[in-house]
């Protein structure tokens, strides 16, 4: 239990640390031209439950992340709770994140929600690492989440 309070606080104050500091977000984050989910909008894959290209009319920069979304109730959606529609690791792939912690570049529509986080999964050349996730996504998901604070300090 123990470990769990100190893990927990832990991750709160690298979330905190990482969301006053745009250009680290930048740095960390996986951009398409400077913008996250290689221009997919973040609202549909929660509320409609598949990946949407946005449109650049509709585009909104939150904390140094560029995002578009296919409308303007999508972005004003994400304008009420942004951590909410943000993707988990910075977008990058959460297969890859928790099993070695790399940044790996995703297929923006290969993704799972897990508790409520958009996950985001290579899948390229016969190698879509969503299957593996879900072989030991327990495992993998505890791993990503410990990596991916790493990537902070």
């Amino acid at each position: 239990m123990k470990q769990f309070f100190v893990g927990c606080i832990l991750s709160v104050l690298a979330l905190a640390s990482f969301a006053q500091d745009p250009s680290l977000r930048k740095k960390h984050f996986n951009l398409d031209n400077g913008v996250a989910l290689a221009g997919y909008d973040a609202v549909s894959y929660l509320n409609q439950s598949k990946a949407v290209k946005g449109n650049k009319n509709f585009s909104l920069a939150h904390e140094g992340i560029t995002y578009n979304f296919s409308s303007a109730a999508n972005k004003e959606e994400f304008t009420k709770n942004p951590s909410k529609y943000e993707p988990a690791y910075g977008g990058w792939c959460a297969y890859a994140m928790g099993s070695d912690g790399e940044k790996v570049s995703i297929d923006p529509k290969t993704f799972k929600i897990v508790n409520g986080k958009l996950n985001l999964f290579y899948n390229k050349f016969f190698n879509n690492t969503l299957e593996d996730w879900n072989k030991d996504e327990t495992n993998l998901k505890k791993k990503a989440d410990a990596n991916w604070q790493k990537t902070f300090h």
